[in-house]
C-alpha cells in the first residue's frame, strides 16, 4: 500500500492509522518529558536502574544450565496470571530477580516496580534476553541494554554459540 503523505521526522510513509488530521498533528508534536522521565520518539517514558540481584540470578541460571535457547518469546513470556500465581508461592524479592530493571520512582512490591523480564519464572530464555536488549536499545535505556547484552554474550559463550 502506498501513501502520499510522509512523516518527515522519520522519512517514511505515514501508517494507515495516522491519516486523520488530528492523528497526524499528534504524531508531529509528541508529548514533552516530565521530570524524571526520558523522552523517546514515542513520548515520555519511565527511567530504570539495573537490578543487580536479577543480573546475578541470570548468571547463576546460565552457569547451572537452566535456560532455553530456542523459544518464541511472544508465546513463553510470563503473562499476568502466571506472575500472580508465582507471587502467591514466592516473595517479591524472588519475583524481582526475574526482572533486569527497577522502575525509578515506582513503589516496591508492586508489578510496576519491575521491568525487563528475561525468563518464564522458571528458566532463562535466550529470546527473553534478546527482547530485553532490543527494547532497552529502542527506548535508549543504555545501562539495561548493556546488562542484557552482557548476559546474552555469557549465555552464548557457555553454549558454544559465540563466534
Amino acid at each position: 500500500m502506498v501513501f502520499d503523505r510522509t512523516d518527515h521526522r522519520f522519512g517514511r510513509p505515514l501508517r494507515p492509522d495516522m491519516t486523520t488530521v488530528a492523528t497526524r498533528a499528534a504524531a508531529f508534536h509528541p508529548p514533552r518529558a516530565s521530570a524524571g522521565r526520558v523522552l523517546g520518539n514515542r513520548g515520555a517514558m519511565s527511567s530504570y536502574t539495573v537490578n543487580p540481584a536479577a543480573v546475578e540470578r541470570a548468571r547463576r541460571l546460565i552457569d547451572a544450565r537452566q535456560y532455553v535457547l530456542d523459544s518464541d518469546w511472544g508465546e513463553v513470556q510470563p503473562r499476568a496470571d502466571a506472575e500472580n500465581a508465582f507471587l502467591q508461592r514466592h516473595s517479591w524479592d524472588e519475583y524481582a530477580q526475574w526482572h533486569l530493571a527497577l522502575t525509578d520512582g515506582a513503589t516496591d512490591e508492586t508489578k510496576a516496580r519491575y521491568a525487563f523480564v528475561y525468563g518464564d519464572l522458571r528458566r532463562l530464555h535466550r529470546s527473553g534476553l534478546i527482547a530485553c536488549v532490543y527494547r532497552a536499545s529502542e527506548w535508549r535505556h543504555k545501562t539495561v541494554e548493556l546488562a542484557a547484552h552482557d548476559l546474552l554474550q555469557r549465555l552464548d559463550k557457555a553454549t558454544g554459540l559465540a563466534a
